[in-house]
């Protein structure tokens, strides 16, 4: 460097090192906003987690409606950002078309697999910490009779729903498991008001234990059990504290640690395109014990849960995964 230095002169060196920086990496908030309290808002988390602990900057920009997708990723790209984390499945189309014009930019998409040289893909196995709730939801009812609210009807929230209903029925074979679904377009992510309607039906047909997968339409499903008096699961972000002693638990998916990882990579250079797998056995997923739920979790249940959890790693429990196989054995 000081060669460099002599050779160059100050001005011609500060430009040499501006241009040699790292970049800063870049994060794309899906619809739903990042203050979702659920899968936004863990990405969101785990961005400014990695900030505080590096002392970094990241770019960010959030999406408001569906025809920004592909133009929000082109801009965060030429913007120099890398890499850039865009977050849910329906990037992934978006990302197949926008990757190969920025070869020398790295992208992670999270919950979807984008086949691209310059695309890490992240995906979890949600089915196996939605297993460990349905065990817990089955321990807790008291009516037999449990119920799962998920988002839009995709593949991806239908392998939270079987493996929660595969998880209630290890317990207890002859409970009732209730699924509905909000919908069929991106506005059922965001749709709290119908969350609380469907919620408040599966009550009417004995539901005392309520599992929402829906963004922020799951606010409305935990707002309406806590209403109504039954137990509510949290998703994604840990849940527990938005209604203290009603909420059962959540099943946390670890969006933060992928988006942490994802901008750690960048800034060490060791940045790997494929394939991620967040399970259990990586502490991708996973349920959430904390003082807001610590009284109805009782030692049976954690014990219970523990168990189940180690045999999944292991190997002798075998949650059924939907998105391979759309036939669940539960329901």
């Amino acid at each position: 460097m000081t060669r460099i230095a002599s050779f160059l002169g100050a001005t011609a060196l500060a430009t040499f090192a501006a241009g040699a920086a790292l970049a800063e990496p870049g994060l794309i908030i899906d619809l739903g906003g990042k203050f979702d309290k659920s899968f936004n808002e863990s990405a969101f988390t785990g961005a400014q987690r990695w900030m505080e602990d590096t002392g970094g900057s990241y770019r960010e920009s959030e999406l408001a409606s569906e025809a920004q997708r592909e133009q929000s990723m082109r801009r965060m790209a030429e913007s120099g950002a890398n890499p850039v984390v865009v977050l849910g499945f329906a990037n992934a189309s978006t990302l197949e078309k926008v990757a190969p014009d920025y070869p020398d930019t790295n992208f992670t998409i999270v919950d979807m697999v984008v086949d691209a040289p310059n695309v890490q893909s992240v995906v979890f196995k949600e089915h196996e910490g939605s297993y460990l709730v349905g065990v817990l939801a089955a321990m807790a009812s008291e009516t037999g009779t449990v119920s799962f609210v998920g988002g839009m009807d995709v593949p991806l929230i239908s392998k939270f729903a079987c493996g929660y209903a595969q998880g209630v029925k290890a317990v207890k074979p002859d409970a009732n498991v209730i699924v509905n679904m909000t919908g069929t377009t991106p506005t059922a992510w965001n749709d709290p008001v119908r969350g609380a309607e469907l919620t408040r039906s599966q009550i009417s047909q004995g539901s005392d234990v309520v599992y929402a997968a829906a963004g922020g339409t799951g606010i409305g499903v935990l707002q309406a059990a806590a209403d109504e008096g039954i137990l509510s699961i949290g998703v994604d972000s840990n849940q527990n504290h938005l209604h203290p002693g009603q909420v059962l638990t959540s099943m946390v998916k670890r969006v933060d640690n992928a988006v942490y990882e994802a901008f750690e990579a960048g800034m060490n250079g060791t940045f790997e395109p494929g394939i991620k797998v967040m399970g259990l056995d990586n502490n991708g997923v996973g349920w959430a014990q904390d003082e807001y739920n610590a009284d109805l979790i009782t030692e049976s249940m954690k014990a219970t849960v523990e168990e189940t959890k180690e045999r999944i790693i292991a190997g002798d429990i075998v949650v059924h995964d939907y998105t391979t196989d759309s036939s669940c054995p539960a329901y």
